[in-house]
């Protein structure tokens, strides 16, 4: 029982009811909201975008966090689950995204579909609110 209450490395029980043990447990009427579908914007300015597509597949989840930005104040980098950068939401997009996300909401996608045009990955996402 010692094991499942320790503090010090963020896992057993405490781990789990905080999200930090590995383990992922629902909450109570934990739902996704489906919201959008969109692209991601930028992939040509990924320099190992082709390298990265390889590990993508339908519907794997994508990581959204706000990034400061001069160029876009409402910036939303898009990442894979291993950190890997590939683009944003589009800036006609991510006004109410980043609206919902500063108001401490959690937004995510999954990729819808995926295809090469000319030197051009185009990711298109499925956008989903966490509630």
């Amino acid at each position: 029982m010692s094991d499942l209450v320790k503090k010090d490395d963020g896992g057993g029980l405490l781990g789990v009811l905080h999200g930090t043990g590995g383990l992922v447990v629902p909450k109570p009427f934990e739902r996704e909201i489906y919201l959008f579908t969109t692209h991601v914007a930028g992939t040509t300015h990924i320099d190992n975008i082709f390298d990265i597509e390889k590990h993508l597949n339908i519907d794997d989840k994508l990581l959204f966090f706000r990034e400061d930005n001069p160029h876009d104040e409402k910036a939303i980098r898009v990442e894979t689950l291993q950190k890997e950068k590939i683009g944003y939401v589009p800036r006609g997009d991510n006004a109410v995204f980043s609206r919902l996300m500063d108001a401490g909401k959690e937004l995510y996608a999954r990729i819808k579909d995926k295809e090469t045009v000319d030197e051009w990955l185009r990711i298109e996402i499925d956008i989903y609110l966490k509630d």
